[in-house]
């Protein structure tokens, strides 16, 4: 069986590891064994980061939301019971941009949304 030598395998893929943990402090940026464990340690950290973003969103446009519908004379679990009922499929997203910029908007989705909900008490 031939001997197989990896050199430029080797180099290559520890050139593409030293480079990611540049900017690291001392051994971490300059021995291989060491930056190795922080740039896995780091790349796990990203990866639930992207996750940890998404929650961190969503409960920005819920606390927006939750305040402008507020303005309005309704709690946001009202206001968004209501939507469902009226079925207004809008997201949260768009209705946290809805309640940001355009007040005229939200408060007419907060009028249906009460009505909505006066129509399934009455019923």
């Amino acid at each position: 069986m031939p001997r197989v030598k990896r050199g430029t395998k080797r180099r290559q893929r520890r050139k593409k590891i030293l480079e990611r943990a540049s900017g690291y402090f001392l051994t971490k940026s300059k021995l291989y064994r060491a930056a190795k464990e922080s740039v896995e340690r780091g790349l796990k950290f990203a990866y639930t980061g992207r996750k940890q973003k998404k929650r961190q969103y969503r409960a920005i446009w819920i606390v927006r939301i939750g305040a402008a519908a507020r303005l309005h004379g309704i709690s946001y679990n009202q206001f968004i019971s209501g939507l469902k009922k009226a079925e207004i499929g809008l997201d949260r997203k768009v209705l946290a941009d809805i309640a940001v910029n355009d007040a005229a908007g939200f408060a007419a989705l907060a009028e249906t949304a009460k009505k909505a909900n006066t129509k399934a008490k009455a019923a």
